[in-house]
């Protein structure tokens, strides 16, 4: 139930979400029923589009862009040619018995993605409106009830978007649903604040305890994603620490150590998960336009998944494999 004081925030945050932001609108690329990995119990995940890191080992790498953008399954396409006589721009030709995109012409209008037969082509980013993605998440709030989950804001990163975000916090918050913020970090303290007074819990991910293999492998340091879990530690807030483990990148004894040194640091953590590397961004960034350098790495043995968590359960956490 919520209690007198959040319910005095919550009408003075709703109201400003309804003088202010009535129309708002935020840019999301899928919505995932019965997710199980994203927080407790089972979860309806929002996806953002737009994320200012661009890991290596992404397995969204469709969420980079903050911007709607085509994509194509390559492997679906029988090279018919509906798709350059549906685009009203001459933005589509076909090149060795596939269609090309030339984004120049490309307005994105989705008129090659309703004439495809196959569902090769697709149109990746939809703008939504709080009460559109409010309706798709009370659709499973009798999963919430009976499993105590809720819903999960993700991406790409959900603080780009941050005004969005709280406006769609708020909303849960009002609907007594549990709200969990799956985020890199990397942001203003003021935003990641102002997020904190109505999010219900934080999975922070921790990549690399070095800023240099950080910034190689990502595009930039950790500096502020470290200070800001900080913040949102001493600040009293509820956080999972997430570390994706990425062979070649992150899986060292040494990194390990310092991550697990690091967190004892954050009195509120008492649970991290570990997620395997897992090779799905390769496939997905073929079928995107542009460059996405994204790695080919081997996932992890089993062996060496529980070998990690033994290693970080001996600073005294709860850790679970994930994923």
């Amino acid at each position: 139930m919520i209690s007198d004081s959040d319910k005095t925030k919550l009408t003075a945050a709703d109201n400003s979400v309804k003088k202010g932001n009535h129309e708002l609108k935020g840019l999301i690329f899928d919505i995932k029923k019965y997710a199980i990995h994203d927080g407790p119990g089972i979860r309806t995940t929002v996806f953002f589009k737009g994320c200012p890191l661009h890991c290596q080992w992404c397995h969204n790498p469709e969420s980079w862009r903050h911007s709607r953008e085509i994509g194509l399954r390559s492997q679906r396409c029988i090279g018919c040619g509906d798709c350059i006589e549906a685009c009203g721009h001459g933005a589509i030709s076909m090149k060795n018995s596939y269609p090309v995109t030339d984004m120049q012409n490309c307005v994105l209008c989705g008129d090659c993605q309703a004439a495809c037969r196959t569902g090769a082509r697709e149109v990746i980013g939809r703008e939504m409106t709080v009460d559109e993605v409010m309706a798709e998440i009370e659709k499973d709030r009798i999963f919430f009830d009976q499993s105590n989950g809720g819903a999960t804001f993700s991406g790409g990163e959900v603080l780009m978007q941050h005004e969005f975000l709280d406006a769609l916090l708020v909303a849960c918050k009002k609907n007594e649903i549990k709200t969990a913020v799956d985020t890199t970090c990397h942001t203003d303290e003021a935003i990641i604040q102002r997020i904190s007074e109505n999010a219900d819990l934080f999975l922070c991910d921790l990549k690399h305890m070095d800023s240099n293999v950080h910034k190689r492998f990502t595009g930039i340091g950790n500096e502020r994603i470290l200070a800001n879990i900080k913040h949102l530690a001493l600040a009293g807030n509820e956080i999972i620490i997430r570390i994706p483990i990425t062979p070649g990148f992150n899986d060292d004894d040494i990194n390990i150590d310092a991550s697990g040194r690091y967190i004892a640091s954050l009195d509120v953590v008492r649970r991290i998960d570990i997620l395997p590397y897992n090779s799905g961004g390769r496939e997905k960034s073929d079928r995107l336009t542009g460059n996405y350098d994204i790695m080919h790495s081997e996932p992890p043995t089993d062996e060496s998944m529980r070998a990690i968590r033994g290693k970080l359960k001996k600073f005294g956490f709860e850790v679970k494999i994930d994923g």
